[in-house]
């Protein structure tokens, strides 16, 4: 069997993520900046070798500066010492029709913790260019303390700041090398 690379296609992939703020509403943020890697043999997932997500910390994004700077700080991701997130898919498991569940490692901080993911996938098709593509949804949700993201802040009321769990979504474009 041939190994096959693919990359990530940034300008047809997004990463973002989900998290309750005083408990009331939802902030989204992003990462600007991300790669993914994957290696398979010929162009089945399932039998994947390779699959390596990493995300620059310092491309983070809520659409508020001040917000965004409190989350590079030392108090969550600690861009200063942790420039990246990493994900290490191990097995790419079929749960459905177009449907698997990835598991895999997750370094953020330093920390690492299996994590496994929902991967709904759209299918592989050739572009008007001439490029082969896969398209990818995954969905997923971690407890930030889990990673050493533990800052917290009550307010006066009582109601917690930022919560502990975080959703993840992401839409993902693959290129075939």
């Amino acid at each position: 069997m041939a190994t096959t690379k693919w990359v990530s296609d940034p300008t047809h992939s997004e990463v973002q993520f989900k998290v309750k703020h005083l408990m009331i509403s939802t902030v989204t943020g992003y990462f600007g900046k991300f790669n993914v890697e994957v290696e398979t043999e010929e162009d089945d997932f399932t039998k994947a070798s390779r699959i390596v997500f990493t995300a620059d910390v310092d491309s983070i994004s809520t659409n508020n500066e001040q917000r965004d700077t409190h989350l590079k700080s030392a108090d969550f991701f600690d861009a200063a010492n942790h420039e990246q997130v990493r994900y290490e898919g191990k097995n790419f498991e079929k749960a459905g029709e177009d449907e698997y569940k990835l598991h895999g490692d997750l370094t953020i901080r330093g920390t690492t913790k299996p994590v496994t993911v929902n991967v709904e996938f759209g299918g592989i098709v050739v572009d008007p260019y001439g490029q082969t593509k896969a398209g990818f949804t995954v969905t997923g949700k971690i407890n930030r303390k889990d990673f050493g993201l533990t800052w917290s802040a009550v307010t006066e009321a009582g109601s917690v700041v930022v919560g502990d769990d975080i959703k993840l979504n992401s839409e993902i474009q693959l290129v075939k090398q």
